[in-house]
């Protein structure tokens, strides 16, 4: 749950590598200082700023944006270092406002790298101050906590560093506006005031962007709720210099708007969109960067990472106005794969907020065009006769207009994620990758554990051919459900029960192939209950291969013994971790990461074993024991409702494209796509002997 926290209130941090989500509705300048025991700042070098964006486990925007998301790892923070403050200042260049009371309060959330939201707090009572100290992180016995500060000043970033114990503190507070400046390119002007009702018609507001945290979750309707946690969901990339997202309406820019003829646009600013063109509300990541001069540099990603070159035979960023081609990982993360990661989520978040602008401007379409067809039949003069049909007839082209222009929008925003898409897909990795990716006929089995892996695809009938990865953290915290049920289907072509089963034991298959494929040798052990033994065919790439931990438990005593071992596995290191003694295990315990796959529940379960099933569905994912059941839900109905906390546990899939996934957001009903093998294709029993072949080279 997360903690709101009022001015001076302190709350305990759970973790040490987080997010500082920074939302202030105007461009902002976010910075930071580190500070000793005494909360004074030893020297400049422990100031980070647009002009300094980086020091250890510390990383901030080079711009001022409306969103900010900074980077930081206190483990990696050195040992004098006792506080570290997040500051805001609004930026001097840009002729925005001048005082925090002219603006939206800001608002400040601390999240895990999953996008868990641990502390939040909103910026209330500031005035004349251009500068405020939102946070401080501080030590305190070893352990680390954040304050909710709120401390403005009417002096700006100045006042507050020479507050701090800085004496470079006007150099400081300079260097940070210079940079600022100069990243005024990569920004996105405002659109011009409008005041006429057409011109407002068809603006949607800006849905706030998704907390990544939050994942799609079955949605209302469906027969089966719970939420999917982000083991992810869809996590983020940054924000950082983000005005309204890909999502935001699409606004006519009038000719006066553009200024005289053959006005130049001020150096360092964005040319204004010529008459008749609209202007891009696209992700400024996403947006062109000015060609570096001749001899120059490039400038760096909005990331504080350099910026890839382009590619041979590119149009250079900028060119004729279009957008520089994609790069894949552009997103903030201490590696390539969390960049990866935090992008793919980037490009989920982008397509849920600009889908959500379409079908909000489309409402707005048709409930306009309803009232102005309610007010023709309203009037008996108009109801009928040539002015009641001009009157009609004007209302339907006003909102084909609408209309028109939204999905213009709404197409402009889905070809830029799709040219995204094409760059990003093939530089995903084994974990991330689909198995008709070429990454998979050169697997090697990792010597590290993976941060998240893919279980599918997700898509949005705007567009069924942008399909974005649906990438979910590890380890899993929660089980997975290969739903063997009747699912909806025009054709009822599904309608055989064994085909349906067959088909999700292939589902179960094929995840569990890539789990193991994408762990080092021995650190991941599946075993299988299978008790009627209907699942053999479809399990026969893990059992020919000996990635088992054992042959596929049968009958209702193989059923029992499994349960029991893993059962009392997570007893055994319940105890040991509660005790404080993880070191104690037994000599020769393995520990490694379990799966379970259950087969044809709840064939082969007696009370006790149901009872055990359940445990290890509650208690297992916290220490390392998984489950993964593939059933239909009607073959348990006889337990009733004993059995509803077990489907709300686990994560729903299906074997076949089905939309019963939803994001807690907006609530769009996402297409889950299983990943599926290509037909004929012998990569996953190649994958699955190389791992075997490593864990024989390595005793596991």
């Amino acid at each position: 749950m997360t903690a709101e926290l009022v001015r001076g209130q302190n709350h305990p941090l759970s973790e040490v590598r987080l997010e500082i989500r920074i939302s202030a509705g105007r461009p902002v300048v976010a910075a930071a200082t580190l500070s000793d025991d005494s909360g004074r700042a030893r020297s400049a070098e422990w100031v980070v700023h647009p002009g300094a964006p980086v020091l250890p486990g510390l990383e901030v925007s080079r711009q001022a944006a409306a969103d900010h998301r900074l980077a930081l790892d206190l483990r990696a923070m050195p040992e004098a270092v006792h506080h570290v403050d997040v500051l805001l200042a609004l930026p001097a260049a840009g002729g925005g406002p001048t005082r925090f009371g002219a603006v939206a309060a800001p608002f400040v959330a601390v999240t895990g790298l999953d996008g868990t939201e641990l502390v939040s707090y909103t910026i209330t009572g500031l005035d004349a101050e251009s500068a405020v100290i939102a946070l401080e992180l501080y030590r305190r016995q070893g352990a680390w906590k954040v304050r909710a500060v709120g401390q403005g000043y009417a002096g700006g970033l100045t006042a507050l560093l020479t507050d701090l114990g800085l004496a470079e503190a006007g150099e400081l507070a300079a260097a940070a506006e210079e940079a600022v400046a100069q990243g005024l390119a990569r920004s996105v002007a405002a659109p011009p005031s409008r005041t006429s009702d057409d011109a407002r018609s068809h603006q949607v507001p800006a849905l706030p962007r998704p907390d990544p945290a939050a994942a799609v979750s079955p949605h209302e309707g469906a027969s089966h709720d719970g939420s999917l946690h982000n083991a992810s969901s869809y996590e983020g990339s940054s924000s950082e210099g983000q005005v309204s997202g890909t999502g935001g309406p699409t606004v006519q820019q009038p000719a006066s708007a553009t200024g005289a003829a053959g006005a130049t646009p001020a150096a360092g600013s964005p040319s204004p969109p010529p008459a008749g063109r609209t202007i891009d509300y696209r992700h400024p990541r996403r947006q062109p960067a000015p060609p570096a001069a001749s001899g120059q540099p490039a400038s760096p990603s909005p990331s504080g990472h350099p910026a890839a070159p382009p590619p041979a035979g590119a149009a250079p960023a900028g060119h004729d106005g279009q957008p520089a081609r994609p790069v894949a990982g552009d997103a903030t993360g201490w590696s390539m794969d969390e960049r990866l990661y935090n992008q793919v989520w980037g490009m989920f978040e982008d397509l849920a907020r600009t889908t959500a602008a379409y079908r909000s401007a489309v409402d707005f379409a048709d409930s306009r065009m309803d009232k102005e067809l309610d007010q023709v039949l309203s009037d008996p003069r108009s109801r009928i006769g040539g002015q009641g049909d001009a009157a009609r007839e004007a209302a339907r082209a006003k909102h084909a207009q609408l209309v028109d222009q939204a999905r213009a929008a709404l197409d402009r925003d889905l070809a830029q994620l799709t040219d995204e898409s094409e760059v990003v897909e093939p530089a995903l990795p084994a974990a991330y990758a689909r198995w008709d990716n070429p990454v998979w006929h050169g697997y090697r089995v990792p010597m590290e554990d993976p941060m998240a892996v893919r279980l599918g695809d997700l898509h949005l009938p705007e567009d069924p051919s942008l399909r974005i990865p649906m990438l979910i953290r590890l380890p899993l915290e929660r089980g997975l459900w290969i739903d063997s049920g009747r699912w909806a289907s025009p054709d009822d072509s599904f309608a055989d029960a064994g085909e349906r089963r067959r088909l999700a034991t292939e589902a179960a298959v094929a995840h569990a192939a890539r789990l193991i494929a994408v762990h080092p040798p021995g650190e991941f052990g599946v075993h299988v209950v299978d008790p009627a033994g209907s699942g053999a065919q479809a399990l026969a790439p893990l059992v020919r291969t000996g990635v088992l931990a054992g042959p596929p438990a049968a009958g209702a005593a193989g059923v029992a013994d499994v349960l029991s071992r893993l059962t009392e596995r997570v007893d055994l290191v319940q105890m040991a971790v509660r005790g404080g003694a993880p070191d104690a295990l037994p000599p020769g315990f393995d520990a490694g990461e379990q799966l379970l796959i259950v087969n044809d529940f709840p064939h082969g379960f007696d009370d006790r074993s149901v009872t055990q099933l359940r445990y290890l569905a509650d208690e297992g994912p916290a220490v390392g024991v998984h489950l993964m059941m593939v059933a239909d839900r009607e073959d348990a109905a006889a337990y009733g409702p004993l059995l509803d906390p077990l489907w709300r546990s686990l994560l729903r899939l299906t074997p076949v494209p089905d939309d019963h996934l939803a994001d807690p957001w907006v609530g769009h009903a996402w297409t889950y796509e299983p990943p599926v093998v290509p037909p004929g294709s012998q990569v996953l029993q190649l994958v699955l002997a190389e791992v075997a072949a490593a864990r024989r080279d390595w005793n596991r």
